[in-house]
């Protein structure tokens, strides 16, 4: 597949999720580690044991004959972990009673992809030696983590935001026989080329090229070249409306780009650039066909980071069996790329699939 750059991230969402108060504590938490021994990446490198962390709430229910009914698995965005889908923004929309996730009658999987959170990372002590993941890769772990350490042999969903977003596409054609329904947030089935991938390459050229970098064995953070990155993700999943109306005097604009340097100091420099480099051969174009599930492909009309104007989902969707495309229209409630974790922007669509892929429903464009 083409060498790309990903659609991002939690961004401008998980800089939301920092302010956000948490939301309420629910029934059947569990946090822990599995392990998988020998793990093979599509490079060829291997890692004796791979860590995947993982939170799961509620508990899992199981027909007559074993299988499991009722598991969700939720994906992050690039940077992010499972942890960040617990603000009062998302988990407080969808969590709780009589919501569309409740979790007393859902089992819901939020794993901390490969290079994030506290799954194994480049940061672990392995720094530039780390083995290079690509998407297919995580999805592999992803699945892996569902199967054999929870033990889940079906999913009633997979849904992800931003980069979660795009392992959902992968999900849909690696194991399409694997869930009932999918629902990308803030993505696109696409290979990443033109401002996109321009910006990516801001990214990556910015910490390579800082000298304190050292090939990935700084002892010093690569300072420079971690703010210029930060810079240019800010600019690439910021929305002018949003950014009006966080920041509406100088003093406040400012203050929003000062706060960007503070939060680079405490960025890993590896991790980071692991994180965009295994976006480079994303590409689920040709393999939409594949893809069996239900699926509800969902993004806002201010993302600057999937614009609407370039049409790609739309075309995209064509080639999905049973796929269908929801474009959120600009409002005082949509945040750009961000809108990916604002469930009650979207969360009717999510309520409609759901009931559409219930037993006995019929799949509908």
């Amino acid at each position: 597949m083409a060498r790309v750059f990903s659609l991002f991230v939690l961004a401008l969402a998980a800089k939301a999720a920092w302010s956000q108060p948490a939301a309420p504590a629910f029934g059947g938490e569990v946090e822990g580690d599995w392990t998988t021994r020998n793990f093979t990446f599509h490079s060829g490198e291997k890692l004796a044991e791979l860590r995947l962390h993982y939170l799961t709430l509620g508990k899992a229910a199981r027909d007559k004959d074993g299988h499991v009914t009722n598991a969700v698995l939720i994906l992050h965005g690039t940077g992010g972990s499972g942890h960040a889908f617990l603000s009062d923004n998302f988990a407080g929309e969808l969590f709780g009673p009589g919501q569309p996730l409740d979790t007393a009658s859902h089992y819901l999987i939020l794993p901390d992809s490969i290079g994030h959170g506290k799954s194994s990372k480049p940061s672990d002590g392995l720094h530039a030696r780390f083995p290079h993941y690509d998407y297919e890769d995580m999805v592999r772990a992803e699945s892996l983590l569902v199967r054999e350490g929870l033990k889940v042999d079906h999913l009633r969903l997979v849904m992800g935001t931003s980069m979660g977003a795009m392992h959902t596409w992968v999900w849909g054609y690696l194991y399409p026989e694997a869930m009932d329904a999918l629902m990308p947030l803030a993505s696109a089935p696409v290979e990443i080329v033109g401002r996109n991938r321009m910006f990516r390459a801001m990214i990556i050229q910015a910490i390579r090229n800082d000298p304190e970098w050292n090939n990935g064995e700084y002892t010093a953070p690569p300072l420079n070249g971690l703010v210029a990155a930060e810079y240019a993700l800010w600019m690439m999943t910021s929305s002018p409306l949003e950014l009006q109306r966080t920041s509406p005097t100088p003093e406040k604009a400012d203050r929003a780009v000062a706060d960007l340097r503070e939060r680079a100091k405490k960025i890993d420099a590896n991790d980071m650039l692991y994180q965009f480099e295994a976006s480079t051969d994303y590409n689920p174009a040709p393999h939409l066909g594949q893809i069996q599930a239900l699926l509800f492909a969902i993004n806002s009309a201010d993302d600057e980071v999937n614009p609407p104007e370039l049409d790609l989902v739309a075309r995209a969707i064509e080639k999905v069996p049973h796929g269908r495309y929801i474009l959120i229209p600009t409002s005082d409630e949509t945040r750009g790329h961000g809108t990916h974790s604002r469930a009650v922007v979207w969360k009717q669509y999510l309520k409609e699939l759901l009931e559409v892929t219930e037993p006995g429903g019929e799949p509908r464009r």
